[in-house]
């Protein structure tokens, strides 16, 4: 069959509903799928014969009762009822009637002529076959003759109706010579070639001139997006860039045809030349490609908690998850963890706890630095016999940054010199109150060594997450965070993934920040291969195509093609971000956000030279707060400024203020990479009075400091009449005569003053250049030591 027909259109064509022509298939052949099934020849032939069986002939005139009548009858309208009878009588002769059928209700040009004749070649052989379906004989286009059933009839003759027939196929083909013949002279006719070109040019401009008008009566719909070019828009309007630019400077925005503007722009300067506009929903790849939809409650499941271990150095974070992985190591595993992935989980009273094995608060601080909120909870690790420690004060502030619960072990409890009691009265003044004294924070005393108070720490741990009513839904695609990255030079990239939500399959395509790949492997913590990993269980994969950032994102997608094209897409994203304005918080545009509602908390890191110091900055900069901004503290600590203060600065979109320190040069390196704001002050109240102006709009910097270079004091001598010059060795930039300076010891400011000469051997000199030695005296100042550093800078005037 060259056409489909349906169940459903042979039913209509006949007056039937599709049940009756089911129940018809049903009997006689296979029950048809649904009303949507397409029937072959032997299926419409068994349709036709039954329905010509039931539905006999009442008299050979109706068969050709349109054959004489006129079209332009009003009878017409009437001819449907006896037709639509007789289409299931005789389909067969349906197939000689002409084409304007003025009343009747036609089915289907194609399909209903085909079956029509399929019919009629069926209904000849059902004739010639006492009644019964031809077997396996396909129906022919063209019945070779006409079968009228004369059993009802009467005597007919057929002669007449053939004879009128035929004159009726002849004046079709004379028509068609004819109007061939007409073509034909037409084309050998200049005259009438020339007359008939004008006639198609004045009907194509009446057509354009009728065009137009429908169009100044139906306004141009003009989608706009969020942003969009000048340019664009006027393309999208059929303008002129002209007419666009003029309509904006009518508007009182002065912009070219490269430059963007805003939805709420554009849509009055569209609105204004005649067009409708609609607003332009961009789906983006990421969102066609991620699941981001929120679970129903009824889909969430209990899981296991992430706790991360915190603490100073030798304090016994390693020796207590040591412990705590061989006391809870399942039995029969020959002893321990055959393959270390950087996280492990253990069994405690049937309840799970996943540990990760980060080192320290430098890898919890990067995972947060990517935005990676991964952990639940946070155990801090005191020493009793040592107490708080710089390094327990940044984690604690690190866990307060990340707003995760802190449970206090405080270790080494089998010491004779363990004193817990100073170690909870030392973390009150960070704000960790314990529970005995009316607080809330957890605290347990431990030993790492012997056990001691373990269990009960774990206990905690499994209540603090029960509080939490920690749950996720194992049921759809999976997303977590890359815990670490390595390349493996077997292997290939090997990534240690944390699951948080919904479950990865061996054989999942995951995108990662911008690595790409499929899970060819997974390995569990205890080193087994696994095929799936449900919520909080880490695993680690093989199979991604580059290396993963450490706390990038990871999720499980469907389209392999698609995840390709968004890694392009966003290793783009990375390029632009890198050259394009950064939206870190400084003190120049501190009040700009505050107006636009952008800035309710100010977050500042303290670093001073002396404790005294840092509280007492600490304090002043807190009562800066007003009913706008909030101004909070969230580190303060005694020494220079390090990577880890610009690296939590980054991740808590925070201003590091220095008071007679300076930051190191790896902590340079970071800030600038990554546009940290950072403030060195030697007068406490030069600090206060700027963050203050800062925060009202009134500050306007009018110098910043330009620095030249740093030198190193190698030696130290005595000459009569100048006093104290340092013997140095320029390791950065250079130094200059008449240069502002300063000295630092350990980081911390001893002098600041200027340059008073340079000497390179007997000669004074302007500038002294890296790499080379060089004796330098200082104004008014002779207290100098071997190992200072110099570093010196100038002030340069800003135009403001």
């Amino acid at each position: 069959m060259l056409n489909k027909y349906r169940v459903h259109e042979v039913a209509k064509d006949f007056g039937k509903n599709s049940k009756e022509i089911a129940d018809i298939l049903t009997q006689y052949a296979t029950t048809p799928k649904n009303h949507m099934q397409v029937l072959d020849d032997r299926e419409l032939s068994l349709i036709f014969e039954s329905l010509t069986q039931r539905n006999q002939v009442e008299s050979i005139e109706s068969i050709y009762a349109d054959v004489y009548r006129e079209p332009k009858s009003a009878q017409s309208a009437k001819a449907p009822a006896p037709q639509q009878q007789n289409q299931g009588n005789r389909p067969a002769q349906t197939n000689q009637r002409p084409a304007q059928n003025g009343g009747q209700q036609q089915p289907r040009r194609e399909a209903q002529p085909q079956a029509q004749k399929a019919a009629g070649a069926a209904g000849a052989q059902t004739q010639n076959n006492g009644g019964q379906p031809p077997a396996n004989r396909p129906a022919t286009r063209v019945p070779e003759k006409k079968v009228v059933d004369t059993r009802k009839g009467g005597n007919v003759n057929l002669e007449k109706y053939d004879e009128r027939l035929e004159k009726l196929a002849a004046g079709k083909t004379n028509q068609m010579q004819a109007g061939k013949q007409k073509f034909q002279g037409r084309n050998n006719n200049r005259r009438g070639a020339f007359q008939g070109n004008k006639r198609r040019q004045e009907e194509q401009e009446k057509m354009r001139r009728l065009q137009m008008e429908i169009a100044k009566k139906t306004p141009l719909v003009v989608k706009i997006p969020d942003e969009i070019s000048v340019g664009e828009l006027a393309s999208r309007m059929k303008k002129t860039g002209a007419e666009v630019v003029k309509t904006l400077m009518k508007n009182g925005v002065m912009a070219s045809l490269s430059d963007v503007i805003d939805f709420d722009t554009a849509a009055i300067i569209a609105e204004e030349l005649g067009c409708k506009v609609e607003k332009e929903v961009i789906v983006t790849i990421e969102e066609r490609l991620i699941d981001t939809a929120e679970d129903k409650e009824e889909d969430l499941v209990p899981r296991a908690p992430v706790v991360v271990v915190m603490g100073h150095v030798d304090h016994g974070k390693t020796s207590l998850l040591d412990y705590i992985r061989s006391a809870n190591v399942v039995s029969g595993e020959a002893g321990g963890i055959t393959q270390h992935i950087g996280a492990y989980q253990v069994d405690v009273n049937g309840k799970t706890i996943t540990f990760l094995d980060t080192p320290g608060h430098e890898a919890f601080t990067a995972m947060r630095a990517r935005g990676a909120m991964v952990t639940d909870i946070a155990i801090l690790v005191v020493a009793a016999d040592d107490g708080i420690m710089p390094q327990t004060v940044e984690s604690i502030n690190h866990a307060k940054a990340a707003e995760i619960p802190i449970i206090v072990a405080i270790n080494k409890m089998d010491k004779p010199d363990a004193n817990p009691d100073r170690i909870k009265e030392q973390l009150t003044a960070y704000e960790l109150v314990p529970e005995e004294w009316g607080g809330e924070t957890i605290i347990c005393p431990i030993s790492a060594k012997t056990g001691q108070g373990i269990d009960e720490l774990l206990e905690m741990v499994t209540l603090t997450a029960e509080m939490k009513e920690l749950k996720a839904n194992p049921n759809r695609t999976a997303h977590g965070a890359v815990i670490e990255a390595k390349l493996d030079k077997g292997r290939g990239p090997v990534a240690t993934l944390l699951v948080q939500n919904g479950t990865l399959h061996q054989g999942d395509v995951i995108i990662a920040g911008t690595a790409v790949g499929r899970v060819r492997a997974m390995t569990n913590a205890k080193g087994e291969k696994v095929a799936e990993a449900g919520p909080s269980v880490p695993v680690e994969i093989i199979g991604m195509g580059e290396v993963p950032g450490a706390g990038d994102d990871f999720h499980a997608v469907a389209d392999e093609r698609m995840a390709r094209e968004l890694v392009e897409q966003r290793k783009h994203e990375q390029k632009m971000a890198a050259s394009g304005p950064v939206g870190k918080v400084s003190l120049e545009d501190l009040f700009s956000q505050i107006k636009q509602g952008e800035m309710k908390d100010l977050n500042i890191i303290v670093k001073a030279d002396v404790q005294g110091s840092a509280e007492a900055v600490k304090t002043s900069l807190e009562k800066l707060s007003n009913d706008e901004v909030r101004v909070r503290v969230i580190h303060c600590a005694v020494g220079a400024v390090n990577e880890s203060d610009v690296m939590l600065a980054t991740t808590s979109n925070a201003i590091i203020v220095g008071f007679n320190v300076r930051p190191d040069n790896n902590a340079k390196d970071t800030a600038a990479r990554n546009h940290v704001d950072m403030r060195m002050y030697r007068v406490i109240y030069d600090c206060i009075n700027e963050i203050e102006t800062a925060m009202k709009g009134l500050l306007s910097p009018k110098f910043k400091e330009v620095e030249l270079g740093q030198a190193e004091v190698r030696n130290v001598f005595r000459i009569t009449g100048v006093g104290m010059v340092a013997g140095c060795y320029v390791t950065g930039g250079k130094m200059q005569r008449g240069a502002q300076m300063r000295l630092l010891r350990d980081n911390i400011v001893i002098y600041d003053g200027a340059i008073a000469s340079l000497q390179r051997f007997k000669d004074s000199v302007k500038e002294v250049a890296q790499g080379y030695e060089c004796g330098i005296t200082f104004e008014k100042f002779q207290d100098i030591k071997e190992g200072d550093v110099i570093e010196a800078f100038l002030m340069e005037q800003i135009e403001v």
